[in-house]
């Protein structure tokens, strides 16, 4: 049974921080490639952050410099640090693990983020 649970979204102003957490069970963390991704009000799902199971990481152009994504194999869990928050970052944030080399993948159920003010 392969669970994500996203956690952290809330309603914050514009210039203001947010992380997001997403925790990991049913899986062995350290084999799955972690990312976020964020669907817009009436658009296509998109990806923001991608971290590899080294470490490596690539972000949407959006959001490089403000966001940053990491990754504890302790605690099972990815996150993403989010500053200098925009109106244009509200969105739904969801977690997705992916297998390394079977190409499996799961989603979490998402978090809502707010930008507003």
């Amino acid at each position: 049974q392969v669970q994500l649970v996203e956690s952290g979204g809330d309603l914050v102003q514009p210039g203001g921080s947010l992380r997001l957490s997403c925790a990991a069970s049913g899986v062995i963390f350290s084999n799955y490639a972690m990312s976020w991704y964020r669907q817009i009000v009436g658009k296509e799902r998109e990806l923001v952050a991608t971290i590899s199971r080294l470490g490596g990481t690539n972000y949407a152009e959006s959001v490089k410099g403000r966001f940053t994504i990491s990754r504890d194999n302790v605690k099972n869990t990815v996150y993403l640090q989010m500053n200098s928050l925009k109106p244009e970052d509200t969105a739904v944030y969801y977690c997705k693990a992916l297998h390394t080399w079977s190409s499996n993948f799961y989603w979490g159920q998402g978090t809502q983020v707010t930008v507003s003010s």
